[in-house]
Order: C-alpha cells, then sequence, then structure tokens
C-alpha cells in the first residue's frame, strides 16, 4: 500500500438487517476534495452481490424499522453536519426529518416503527454561527465569552461542551410536517436512548446526578417518551453505557467497577440490572466488551456482543442467565484472527463486518459466506505474529508486517496510543504504508494494552517506563532475531502513549535507535493534568497525585538525555494531548543541540491519523516517508 492508495480504500462500517434486507454505509476518503464520500450498499444473503443503494455525499449509520419498511439513517452534503434522512425500505427518494444547527446523531426507531429518538447538541443562542435574539449571527472571534465553572468542559474532537450540551429529541419520521420535540434542557450530558418494549419510556445513559458535580461515574435512567421528568433506573457500580431494555422491565448494559478517578484499564462488562439487582454476565479479568463495535444484541441464543482478546475483536455469545462468565466459556460466532467492526442480527441470521490482516473489511454471513468484497481493492502486506518473553518472563505478543523481498529490511518499532488500546488482526493502514516502503512494522502490545486480561491493562498504574518498556523492547528483539530484518537500521515512532514510548526509548535506549517519530505525544504529566480535556482526572489515575512521581514519569524530565535526531509532530487543535506538550519537548531538545523539527498540522485534533482530513492524512504519510527515507537508507 502506498500513501496514494489512501483514496482507494472502501470502508464498510455500520451494518443492519432486518428480513432479507442489509445495509451497510461505506466510506472512502476523497483526497482531491479533502473529505470522506460514500453510501449505503444493500448486501444480498444469498451472496449475489452488493449494489449502492444511496447516492448521498456522506451517508451513513443505517437503522432499518422493527416492521421492516423503512430505513433512518445519517445523511452529510456539502460540508454541513449529518441530519437524519428516512426512506422507504423497498427503495424511494430519501426525506430529511431533522435540521439541528450542529447535525444529529444516529436515530434508534420506536417500537411502532413510526417514531425516531434523536440525540442532538443544541447550542447557545449566538454560538457555533445560530442566531441571538436579536438576529444578529456572531462569527466564532466575536461571540460571548465563556463563563467556565467545570473542570469537564470540553472535548477532544468536539470543541467545548458545556455551552452545547446533547439534547434527546422524539420525532414523527413518517409525518413530512412533524418537528422533532425536545424531551431534555441540555443542563447535563446524555448519550445512547432506547426504547422500552412497549414505547412508552427512553431509557439513556447520562452522569451520575445528572452531572450536578464532575463525575466519572455514569448511571442509567429513563423518561416518559410523551415528555416528563428523567428518573433514576440503574445505579452503577462505576459507569453504565449502552442500555438495551427487556420485556420483563429488566435493562442490559456495557459497565466497568470503579471508585473515585480509578477508571481507567478497567474491561468492559455486559451487565443486568433488574429492580435493585444488578448482575455482571461476563467477568472482570478476562472479558472486555469493544463498545465500538456495536450495542448488545439480544437473540434467543444469547446476547451478542465484540469482545477484545489478544489483538482481535470476536463477536461472542453471552447467556442471558450467565454471572460472571469468563472468555472461554462464550460461544465464539466471528472475529477469530480479526476485528469485527460491526454487527446485526434478526432471528437467527447474524451479519457482521469483519476486517482482517488481509482486507479492510467485508460483510460476513456468520456462520456462513462472505458476502462482499469491499476489502480486496488495493494489495497489503504479510502480517506474522510474534511471540516471546520479556526479561521478568513475563509473555510478550505482537505482530510483524513484512514488506516484499528478501531482506534485511530496515525496522520501524510502532507503539500504539491509549494505553489502554491494542494493535491488533485488523487491517491498518499505517503499517501497511511503511511497508508498501520497505520498513518491517513491529507492532507490540506491552503490559497496559487492552486484551489480554484486566490485570495486563493496570500493570502500568504508578509504573509509566518500566514493564511497558521491558515488553515494547522484547517483542522488537524477537523480530531482529530473524535474519531478514536489520538490527542495525532501527526507528521507533508511535502516537499518543506510543509517543510517551517513542520519547522515553529515546531518553533512555536512544543508541538502539536511528531516530524518532513522536506524535501527539504526553510529554509531561504536570502540565498535562491542567491542559488535556481528560487530564483533570487521567493524570491521578495512571500516575497519582503528587508532582514528584508524575515528573519521574515525564519524558521531558529526561530529554536532556536524548541526543537522537527526532521529530514532534502534533495537531494544533488537539485537546487531548494539547500542543503544548509538543512545543515543550521540541524547544527543550532544539536548545539541547538535538537534531529536531516539529510539524504541525492545522485544523486537526487528536484523531488526525484515523479520521483526520484526507489531504492531511496523505501529507503526513509522505512527510512519515520523507523522515525514514533520510535516517533508515
Amino acid at each position: 500500500m502506498r500513501p496514494d492508495d489512501l483514496q482507494s480504500l472502501t470502508l464498510p462500517g455500520s451494518v443492519a438487517l432486518r428480513g432479507e434486507l442489509a445495509l451497510v454505509n461505506v466510506t472512502t476518503p476523497d483526497v482531491a476534495a479533502n473529505t470522506y464520500r460514500g453510501g449505503l450498499w444493500r448486501v444480498p444473503l444469498d451472496g449475489g452481490g452488493a449494489r449502492q443503494w444511496t447516492w448521498g455525499e456522506r451517508d451513513s449509520a443505517p437503522r432499518i424499522s422493527p416492521d421492516g419498511r423503512w430505513v433512518a439513517f445519517l445523511r452529510g452534503e456539502r460540508g454541513k453536519p449529518s441530519q437524519v434522512h428516512v426512506m422507504p425500505a423497498d427503495g424511494g427518494e430519501p426525506r430529511k426529518v431533522t435540521d439541528f444547527p450542529l447535525g444529529a446523531a444516529t436515530p434508534v426507531w420506536a417500537p411502532d416503527s413510526r417514531r425516531l429518538a434523536v440525540v442532538a447538541r443544541i447550542p447557545e443562542a449566538g454560538r457555533y454561527g445560530t442566531e441571538l435574539a436579536d438576529g444578529e449571527k456572531p462569527t466564532p472571534d466575536a461571540e460571548a465569552p465563556r463563563l467556565i465553572r467545570r473542570l469537564d468542559y470540553r472535548l477532544d474532537d468536539i470543541g467545548f461542551t458545556t455551552d452545547r450540551h446533547p439534547r434527546l429529541h422524539v420525532v414523527d419520521a413518517l409525518d413530512p410536517r412533524a418537528r422533532p420535540v425536545e424531551l431534555t434542557d441540555g443542563t447535563f450530558w446524555l448519550g445512547e436512548p432506547a426504547w422500552t418494549p412497549d414505547g412508552e419510556w427512553l431509557v439513556f445513559s447520562a452522569e451520575r446526578d445528572l452531572g450536578a458535580v464532575e463525575t466519572l461515574h455514569r448511571d442509567l435512567y429513563r423518561l416518559p417518551a410523551a415528555g416528563g421528568e428523567p428518573e433514576l433506573l440503574v445505579r452503577s457500580e462505576g459507569s453504565a453505557d449502552t442500555p438495551v431494555p427487556l420485556a420483563d422491565g429488566g435493562v442490559l448494559f456495557f459497565g466497568t467497577r470503579f471508585t473515585g478517578v480509578h477508571s481507567v484499564a478497567r474491561n468492559l462488562g455486559l451487565w443486568h440490572a433488574h429492580g435493585d439487582r444488578l448482575r455482571r454476565l461476563t467477568d472482570e479479568e478476562t472479558v472486555d466488551c469493544e463498545r465500538a463495535s456495536g450495542e448488545p444484541v439480544v437473540t434467543g441464543a444469547g446476547v451478542l456482543v465484540a469482545v477484545r482478546n489478544r489483538g482481535a475483536v470476536e463477536l461472542r455469545r453471552v447467556p442471558l442467565d450467565a454471572e460472571g462468565a469468563p472468555l472461554d466459556r462464550l460461544d465464539l460466532l466471528a472475529g477469530e484472527r480479526a476485528e469485527v467492526k460491526s454487527f446485526a442480527a434478526d432471528g437467527d441470521r447474524v451479519v457482521a463486518v469483519v476486517s482482517g490482516p488481509d482486507t479492510t473489511g467485508d460483510v460476513v454471513l456468520v456462520g456462513g459466506d462472505r458476502l462482499t468484497d469491499f476489502g480486496s481493492a488495493v494489495p497489503l502486506h504479510q502480517v506474522v505474529e510474534l511471540t516471546g518473553s520479556a526479561s521478568d518472563g513475563y509473555p510478550v505478543h505482537g505482530w510483524l508486517v513484512l514488506p516484499e523481498g528478501e531482506g534485511p529490511h530496515p525496522v520501524l518499532l510502532a507503539v500504539h496510543g491509549g494505553p489502554f488500546m491494542y494493535h491488533g488482526w485488523g487491517f491498518f493502514d499505517e503499517a501497511q504504508v511503511y511497508a508498501g516502503a520497505g520498513y518491517a512494522v513491529v507492532l507490540p502490545n506491552p503490559r497496559g494494552s487492552a486484551g489480554y486480561g484486566q490485570a495486563h491493562g493496570q500493570a502500568v498504574i504508578g509504573a509509566f517506563g518500566t514493564v511497558d518498556v521491558d515488553d515494547v523492547l522484547s517483542v522488537l528483539d524477537v523480530a531482529l532475531s530473524r535474519p531478514d530484518l536489520d538490527a542495525d537500521r532501527v526507528g521507533v515512532m508511535g502516537g499518543s502513549y506510543g509517543g510517551f514510548m517513542t520519547s522515553w526509548l529515546a531518553a533512555h535506549h536512544g543508541g538502539r535507535f536511528r531516530a524518532a517519530w513522536s506524535e501527539r505525544a504526553v510529554n509531561a504529566w504536570d502540565s498535562f493534568a491542567g491542559s488535556s480535556d481528560i487530564g483533570w482526572f487521567f493524570t491521578d489515575a495512571y500516575c497519582g497525585p503528587g508532582l514528584e512521581a508524575q515528573r519521574a514519569m515525564s519524558p521531558l524530565t529526561y530529554a536532556e538525555k536524548i541526543t537522537t535526531p527526532f521529530m514532534v509532530v502534533h495537531s494544533e487543535h488537539d485537546w487531548r494531548c494539547p500542543l503544548e506538550q509538543a512545543q515543550r519537548m521540541f524547544v527543550a531538545l532544539r536548545r539541547n543541540g538535538v537534531e529536531a523539527e516539529m510539524l504541525v498540522f492545522p485544523g486537526e485534533g487528536h484523531e488526525l491519523t484515523r479520521s483526520g482530513k484526507p489531504r492531511h492524512r496523505a501529507q503526513r504519510f509522505d512527510a512519515v516517508l520523507a523522515w525514514w527515507a533520510r535516517h533508515l537508507s
């Protein structure tokens, strides 16, 4: 894969299923237009070949009504935010049913196949392009000042939040004259609404006590679909999200168990609540559900959830009467050595979008055939699994992506972010581009990563720069034992926590690397605590509240030890790891005489490499390859 292939990628996303109708949204980056394009595709379950079904500029999130007659989805047009549209399931012209100034979230059908629940951020008057009472529409630099009284006042890739909290709405999707009816007033943050089976109530997640004070605890609430006051439904043991109400009055949800700010590196479990009784269906240590792949889906045989496991995202089935079921007791349906990106079920039939080392993703009929060939457009490089032991005997795991030819190949050690994330079996565009340019790419999952048990993830709490470093270097050594890799030409790179690790390795093990590429990094925990959108809790949770400990775990503290050529890369609007993290490291290195450069992308946030503007993503690839051509040739 080359940087130019970015615009050739076809990336299937959310899938929906009802009867014989299966729909999936497919996205392609358009570098020339600097946008993402894509429509909904219909996927015949008999393998007859997928065909494009809608032709908007950017259609996504298909949802089929319970009676199978209607499809709701999101459509973004001409740079405007996405709005809910509805069309007949047998084809026809879509009709827009929302017109929120900042766009809408994924719609949720009511059991009557008529009403939709929709969450939308509603801005204060005079902000984000809206009018004041007198009709004036201030430009961003002329808006009134914000008075901030909370620590959780902004979020990366969204911006300021307290002046545009999400609100819950209901709209009659089949009445062209209907307008959304607002059910909540924006005084608290809410998400993920779901209808009760009788259609009388909406259940949603929200901060404890409806956000009266800053908290990481989230509970479930309900309110009448016809309007009324929210009432507490489930008080969690830490967090509760993604509710799925049941016919008997119970509710399933994803949740974690923690106290205070200690929410990090916690396995996400499937829970059941009925009245005051809470039951965790899945084992806390071995089962870590992946919310990004979709909500729990109830079938006659059990509850379907996606689970993170040793770099895979697997579709597993959980018995509804389970209590603390470990991973090895959950039926594996799809995703072995692969990544389930989304899934849906209707009766006994289940479809999933599955990505693997050799495909960007395809729709499969679980237990049957692959139904599409979206993922075969770009040739991909071989991926090899790596296993070994760290110096203390702890098992280590990772992957090697190999370029063409016999070698010996120059090597890039690429560390993931998080740290409670993972490299895995799914398609990874960055590694494929680097392998396409002739580099062998090593992808470690050190202690601190997700998918290896909760204890594995929590091993770095209060211990950054210790066992995680040992694991990263151990996976690298396993790779370098191969004769087709060149141990004298090794570079290190990573973003976010991976940027932290890059900076740390350059300071403490710089002799092993020809150069470093540190991206959107955490370099100084003391300032991160006050400048990051999550810094007010994340720093204490991982490092502890003491400044001495925070500085001991900060790469910036050891900047004078770095002599390796060093590229500092950051996004101008990154609020997760703010730009000051890059600036402080860059200035320290330059003052120390290091060959250091800084590359700053305007208008981008923390997610540049995954969902940033296509042109910036292509320019970044060009810059990465130019840097390594200079230092690893």
